[in-house]
C-alpha cells in the first residue's frame, strides 16, 4: 500500500460514526461483518507475494480487476442488464450538455472517481462532529463566540465566509510557501519566523487519493457509514412524518393540518414582532451544549425519568381531542349524472324511433344541430358508463320528471314540453324546414324565376319570402299537434366515488 499522500483529502482519524436508532439493523450488522473481511482483504493485500517492479504492477493490475470485477457484479444486482428494459432519453436538451447513457463500465469508472476525490467531504463532516462533541472545548467555545456575534448583528453573516476562505485557504496556501525554518532548542542561533524572500517550497495542491491505496479505502468505510447513516435517518423521517401527513389516520392528519393552519395566521400576525435574534441565538447555543458529554448524559436522564412516563398520557389526550372535535365525512360523495334518451320521428309510418342515449339534449339551437353534424351516443341504456374515477350509487336510471326546469336551465328555444306523462321535449314544427326537406316541384321552380326575372326591384323585395323567429317552447304549448323531427327526455343516476386501491396508485 501507497502511504499517506499529503496532497490529498481523506479522514484518516476516527471513521464517522453511524447513527442507530433504537436498535443496531441486521443491515448494520452485516455491514459491520463486511467491513471486517475488508480489512482482512486489505491486510493480506499489503504485502504481495511476489518481489520486484514488475511483481508489484501485476498485483496491483489484479487487484483493479478485481475491485472492478466486485464492482460490476453488484451494479448487475441492482441495475437490469437488458437495454432494453434501460430507460433512455430522447435526446440532449439545448443549451445543457450531452450526457452518456448507463453502463456499467462507465459507472464502475465513475465510482472509483468518485470515492478518490470525497474525502474532502468526510474531512468536513469529522471536523464539524469533532467541533460539536467538544472534543476541543476552545474551539467550540471560539465558534460560538463568532455565532454570538453574527446573531447579534446579521449584518456580519456576507463577512464570514471571505474571512473563512482568507483564514482557511491563503494564509495556510501562503504559509505552505514559505514555511518557517526547523526550530532545534540546541541551536543557539535558531532565527524567528520570516515570510520575507521569495517562496523556498512548492505550492500545495489538491489530487485524488492514489486508487487502492490506505486513503481510498479510508474513503470507502466513510462513504458505506454515510449511506447508513442516510438510510438510518430516512426510515427514521418516513416513519415519523409520513403516517401522521399521508392522511391514513384521516382524523389525526386533519388535526395536524388545522393546527399548522392555525399556527400560520398566528406567525403572519406576530413574525415581525417576535425577537428573532435572541430566538436564533437560544437556539444556537442550546444546540451546541446539547453535545457536550456531560449535558447529553443528563438529558437523558431526565428523559427515562421525566418524559416517557408521560409521554403516554399525552398521545392518550391528544387521541380524545382528536375524536371530541375532528368530525369527518361517513359517506362518500355522490353526485347526479344524466343522461338524454334521443328519439327521432319516422317519415313513413309517423312513430318515434329510439335513436340513442347521448350527454347533450340535441336542442334546435345546439352546435351540433346548426353545424349539421349527427347526434353522437350509444344506442342502448346499459352501455353507458359512469365518469372517470365513478361507480354508480343507485341500481337504476330514474326519469326527471320536472322537464321544464332542465330547459329552463339550459335556455332551450323551438321546443315542446310535456309536462305529464312521458315528459318527452319535442322540436317544434318548423314550415320552412318541412319545405326545404320536401321535394319542390320543377314548375313551381320555373314560375318563381320567371316571376323573379319580369318584376322590379320593389316588387321582388317584397315577393321574397321572409324569415320568422323560431318560437320558443312557451310558444309552442298550444300547436296545432305537428312537431319536429327529435324529441328527448332526460335520465339521472347517483354516482359515487370508486375506491383507488394501492396497486393501482403504484
Amino acid at each position: 500500500m501507497d502511504d499517506y499522500n499529503t496532497d490529498s483529502f481523506a479522514n484518516r482519524d476516527d471513521p464517522i460514526p453511524t447513527i442507530l436508532l433504537d436498535a443496531a439493523t441486521p443491515s448494520t450488522a452485516s455491514s459491520h461483518r463486511r467491513a471486517e473481511s475488508r480489512d482482512s482483504y486489505q491486510s493480506d493485500a499489503e504485502t504481495p507475494s511476489r518481489r520486484g517492479l514488475r511483481g508489484r504492477l501485476s498485483a496491483l493490475k489484479e487487484k483493479a480487476r478485481m475491485q472492478d470485477y466486485l464492482v460490476e457484479k453488484l451494479l448487475a444486482q441492482v441495475v437490469p442488464l437488458d437495454d432494453a428494459e434501460i430507460p433512455q432519453d430522447d435526446g440532449p436538451l439545448p443549451g445543457r450538455a450531452e450526457k452518456p447513457n448507463f453502463a456499467l463500465a462507465t459507472m464502475s469508472n465513475n465510482f472509483r472517481r468518485f470515492n478518490s476525490r470525497i474525502g474532502v467531504v468526510f474531512v468536513f463532516q469529522a471536523r464539524v462532529i469533532r467541533l460539536l462533541a467538544w472534543r476541543r472545548p476552545t474551539h467550540t467555545l471560539s465558534f460560538l463566540a463568532v455565532y454570538t456575534f453574527v446573531c447579534l448583528d446579521p449584518s456580519l453573516l456576507p463577512l464570514l465566509p471571505l474571512i473563512i476562505l482568507l483564514v482557511s485557504v491563503f494564509v495556510p496556501s501562503f504559509v505552505a510557501r514559505h514555511p518557517a525554518a526547523e526550530f532545534n532548542p540546541a541551536n543557539e542561533l535558531a532565527v524567528g519566523y520570516s515570510a520575507r524572500g521569495p517562496p523556498i517550497a512548492p505550492a500545495v495542491t489538491v489530487k485524488p487519493v492514489k486508487e487502492l491505496s490506505r486513503d481510498f479505502f479510508h474513503n470507502m468505510r466513510d462513504l458505506q457509514n454515510s449511506m447508513e447513516d442516510f438510510s438510518q435517518m430516512h426510515d427514521a423521517i418516513v416513519n415519523l412524518v409520513v403516517p401522521r401527513t399521508n392522511f391514513s389516520n384521516e382524523a389525526q392528519s386533519s388535526a395536524l393540518f388545522v393546527v399548522l393552519f392555525a399556527a400560520c395566521l398566528v406567525m403572519s400576525i406576530a413574525a415581525n414582532m417576535m425577537p428573532w435574534r435572541l430566538i436564533f441565538l437560544a437556539a444556537g447555543w442550546g444546540a451546541t451544549c446539547v453535545g457536550h458529554p456531560a449535558v447529553q448524559r443528563q438529558l437523558e436522564t431526565a428523559h427515562k425519568t421525566h418524559v416517557q412516563p408521560q409521554e403516554e398520557k399525552a398521545m392518550t389526550w391528544a387521541d380524545k381531542w382528536i375524536d371530541r372535535d375532528v368530525i369527518l365525512d361517513s359517506a362518500p360523495e355522490t353526485r347526479e349524472v344524466e343522461i338524454f334518451e334521443l328519439q327521432r320521428l319516422s317519415g313513413y309510418a309517423g312513430e318515434w324511433e329510439p335513436w340513442l342515449f347521448l350527454p347533450s339534449p340535441y336542442d334546435p339551437l345546439s352546435p351540433a344541430r346548426i353545424a349539421g353534424e349527427r347526434p353522437v351516443g350509444t344506442r342502448f341504456f346499459e352501455d353507458v358508463q359512469p365518469p372517470q374515477g365513478w361507480e354508480w350509487s343507485e341500481k337504476k336510471w330514474a326519469l326527471d320528471l320536472w322537464s321544464r326546469e332542465w330547459v329552463e336551465e339550459r335556455i332551450i328555444t323551438g321546443v315542446e314540453i310535456e309536462t305529464e306523462g312521458e315528459r318527452w321535449v319535442y322540436d317544434m314544427y318548423d314550415e320552412q324546414q318541412a319545405e326545404r326537406i320536401g321535394v319542390i316541384d320543377g314548375a313551381t321552380l320555373g314560375d318563381t324565376a320567371g316571376k323573379g326575372a319580369d318584376a322590379d326591384a320593389d316588387t321582388d323585395a317584397d315577393a321574397r319570402p321572409r324569415s320568422r323567429p323560431r318560437p320558443s317552447w312557451e310558444e309552442g304549448e298550444d300547436g296545432d299537434g305537428r312537431r319536429g323531427e327529435w324529441r328527448r327526455r332526460r335520465w339521472v343516476r347517483l354516482v359515487k366515488r370508486k375506491l383507488i386501491s394501492r396497486d393501482a396508485v403504484s
